[in-house]
């Protein structure tokens, strides 16, 4: 056999790679839906939702949440595409993407402005950098499996949190939701996220927004994965 054939053969058999996830379901309500609570969506998915079905999604990038009842639902990589339903859209803030909106466009729209952060004191100036920012005191984390998470604040000293949870107190085998286990951290404060021992401990540096309030904001102001 030609080197060409044997080259493309063992393309074909290769097995295909799961696409990023660009959406999260927030919540569902409906017989037999195909999705559930706490489900990633990758681009292309469809969802078909019955008459008294309602489903919302979370988008990772756009920061859009939407709240659709029936029709069918493609997912789409900064929203949905409704046929057959109804779909209300809202802005929330989250790590995707920065929005600076006039107070015009703001009024018109209906969505949330984001202002310029705030310039960085002598305390955070030597602190790593977050990569992230939530919304909401208690975050929502992504730990699939659990284990010992520890929470250290770094522009103060403060002592850590440190949380044991085993692998049956995650909701779907991954989430660990702080606001339901009365867990809240600081606004304005930067901390570093682990899970792990320190060889091979996953990590996140991330911001609590200086105007995080408390309890259960929208997961996708809250959500952090690990």
């Amino acid at each position: 056999m030609r080197p060409v054939l044997v080259l493309i053969f063992s393309l074909v058999a290769l097995p295909a790679l799961a696409a990023d996830p660009v959406a999260i379901v927030e919540d569902a309500k409906g017989r037999n839906l195909d999705v559930d609570f706490m489900d990633y969506l990758e681009a292309g998915r469809v969802v078909k939702l019955g008459p008294g079905d309602e489903l919302v999604v979370g988008y990772l990038a756009s920061c859009w949440r939407e709240t659709i009842k029936g029709g069918t639902v493609t997912i789409g990589a900064e929203q949905s595409a409704v046929a057959g339903g109804t779909v209300r859209r809202e802005k929330v803030a989250c790590s995707g993407t920065k929005m600076q909106l006039t107070s015009d466009q703001a009024a018109k729209s209906g969505v949330m402005v984001f202002r310029a952060p705030p310039r960085p004191t002598a305390a955070t100036a030597s602190a790593p950098q977050p990569t992230q920012t939530i919304y909401g005191l208690s975050p929502v984390l992504d730990v699939k499996g659990g284990g010992q998470i520890t929470i250290a604040r770094l522009d103060q000293t403060e002592a850590p949190v440190v949380l044991d949870i085993p692998a049956q107190q995650l909701m779907r085998g991954s989430f660990f939701d702080m606001a339901k286990a009365d867990r809240a951290l600081v606004a304005g404060g930067i901390y570093r996220i682990s899970v792990g021992s320190t060889a091979d401990s996953r990590q996140i540096v991330f911001k609590v927004d200086a105007e995080a309030k408390p309890g259960a904001a929208p997961m996708l102001s809250r959500l952090l994965r690990l």
